[in-house]
């Protein structure tokens, strides 16, 4: 078996009972777990342990919370008052949990879902963004990660090119595929709005919706946004269902051309604000 899991936040008790649910064998099955591996949630090390125990049965894609977790780390970024991996930090594993995390991919494909965390530029086609996320993912895995976490922030540029260099493009691809929500036609993110398809700006759209996208027919899987909700078609698997805010953790098995899907309460999660 196959499923692709969405955001888990640090909820490692809800995360035990739908590996329970689905009935997961690491000798047998697979999943991906689609970034934002930890924080808010109250057992990030424990979601971390029980991930690295997996093997090669887990692909575990890196979110913005983890990269916020790395950039913490090495002092590039001050934590947040909401940030619960502080466990992390304090281990004495620290060093090792760290490289493990920076260590996960940005993308992957599996059974034909390209998997992300927030979205893909309407400029790329599906093999562009494994490729470009090849490239950001060796920096972060690399000898000048220090380095490249200080230039890894800020929302310039927001549009696509493809002579893009260095930062730039680094930063983008990074944005691209870790924190985008909302695109104009040509591609210009907005970072700002982050409720569901029906808010969008003036004259944007959910990445996914944007008119003309090269990667449009190729089955797209990802997490992030979980004020849309779940979103289960043919083409498209939302599956950040707000488990950390008190909604499901949920679950996609995929192997097969199946689409079945599995969710369990998360008894962790509290409601925005709380």
């Amino acid at each position: 078996m196959i499923h692709l899991i969405g955001d888990l936040q640090g909820c490692d008790d809800s995360f035990a009972r739908l590996l329970a649910t689905i009935g997961f064998s690491p000798s047998r099955d697979r999943i991906v777990v689609l970034g934002d591996l930890v924080n808010r949630g109250p057992k990030s090390l424990a979601v971390l342990r029980r991930l690295r125990a997996m093997g090669d049965a887990a692909t575990c894609l890196l979110g913005n919370h983890d990269l916020h977790l790395l950039a913490v780390a090495h002092g590039v970024r001050p934590a947040h008052r909401s940030d619960t991996f502080g466990e992390i930090l304090a281990s004495p594993e620290r060093q090792a949990w760290l490289d493990w995390l920076r260590q996960r991919p940005l993308a992957c494909l599996e059974s034909s879902w390209l998997c992300v965390h927030a979205g893909l530029a309407p400029q790329w086609s599906s093999a562009e963004a494994l490729a470009l996320a090849g490239e950001a993912q060796a920096l972060l895995a690399g000898p000048d990660l220090p380095a490249f976490l200080q230039v890894m922030y800020g929302n310039e540029p927001a549009r696509w090119h493809a002579d893009l260099a260095g930062a730039a493009r680094w930063r983008f691809v990074i944005n691209s595929l870790t924190r985008m929500r909302f695109c104009s036609a040509d591609g210009t993110m907005d970072f700002k709005t982050k409720d569901g398809s029906a808010a969008a700006p003036p004259d944007h759209f959910p990445w996914f919706a944007v008119p003309g996208r090269r990667s449009a027919g190729q089955p797209i899987a990802f997490g992030h946004w979980s004020t849309l909700g779940l979103i289960n078609r043919a083409d498209l698997l939302a599956l950040d269902t707000g488990c950390v805010w008190g909604g499901p953790l949920t679950a996609v098995r995929v192997d097969g051309g199946r689409r079945e899907v599995v969710q369990v309460p998360c008894a962790e999660g509290a409601p925005p604000g709380a």
